[in-house]
């Protein structure tokens, strides 16, 4: 009898979870420093092609370990080129899918619009005020923040006032809130913060390594044709001029090399 319940109740859970998945929707895993741009990016996918984008944020890092415990994610939006690369060489994703949909860049950003004009002398002054960055483990703008702080001869003396982030974009919201005086963020989040009063200062390219923002097709949808369709859409030109709207670099002839 109770072995007759448990199934019933496996195909109650089936069913369910089946109603859950449509045949027209991927879900796409997606770096939070693309949070807004891919957003309108779902809208227009919709639009354009009928099907849906279902979106998962977080950071690069944390999405990639899902991606490996099993996350059902049909597409992955990183924030770098190393972990799509590593997801092919571990057979967790389509090899040949992968390329640059968009090269992030870095800012100082900070609400207020007299905290800095100058970011390095800002940075120089060491103010006492703490400042965010991401987690460079885990977060590729963290990684990039750090960079930029080791090349002006700062890392070290920022270390005790420094707060750390997930994600960029919990980094983000601890400058949007106060919690700390400026942040190393995406020019994307301010881009994309309602208020145009702040300061901002964008961070040299030569003080950090290129942010490749790379897209890769998992494995467990590589047959399907909505996940295929998503990553066609991101290459059309209406979909990297929204990219572009948001302060991001693109190149309609990216592929996995760069």
């Amino acid at each position: 009898m109770r072995l007759g319940i448990s199934r019933v109740v496996l195909a109650v859970c089936a069913l369910c979870l089946s109603q859950l998945v449509r045949a027209d929707e991927i879900l796409v895993a997606v770096a939070a420093n693309f949070t807004d741009a891919s957003r309108d990016l779902a809208a227009l996918f919709t639009d354009t092609t009928g099907h849906r984008a279902r979106l998962s944020y977080g950071s690069t890092g944390k999405l990639y370990a899902q991606i490996e415990h099993g996350a059902p994610f049909d597409v992955f939006l990183a924030a770098d080129r190393q972990r799509p690369a590593l997801a092919e060489q571990n057979g967790l994703a389509v090899a040949g899918s992968r390329f640059t949909y968009a090269r992030g860049k870095l800012v100082l950003w900070s609400p207020h619009p007299d905290a800095f004009e100058d970011g390095e002398t800002y940075l120089n002054q060491a103010p006492t005020t703490p400042l965010a960055i991401a987690n460079p483990r885990t977060a590729p703008y963290g990684l990039a923040a750090r960079q930029t702080l080791e090349s002006l001869s700062l890392w070290s003396s920022w270390q005790r006032r420094l707060v750390r982030g997930d994600s960029i974009a919990q980094a983000f919201q601890f400058v949007a809130t106060g919690n700390a005086g400026a942040g190393f963020v995406a020019l994307s989040q301010v881009s994309a913060w309602p208020d145009p009063v702040g300061s901002v200062w964008p961070v040299p390219e030569t003080l950090y390594q290129p942010i490749e923002q790379q897209a890769v097709l998992l494995t467990r949808a590589q047959h399907n044709p909505v996940a295929r369709a998503w990553l066609q859409f991101l290459r059309s030109e209406p979909a990297q001029a929204v990219i572009r709207r948001y302060g991001y670099a693109t190149d309609s002839r990216s592929n996995a090399d760069g």
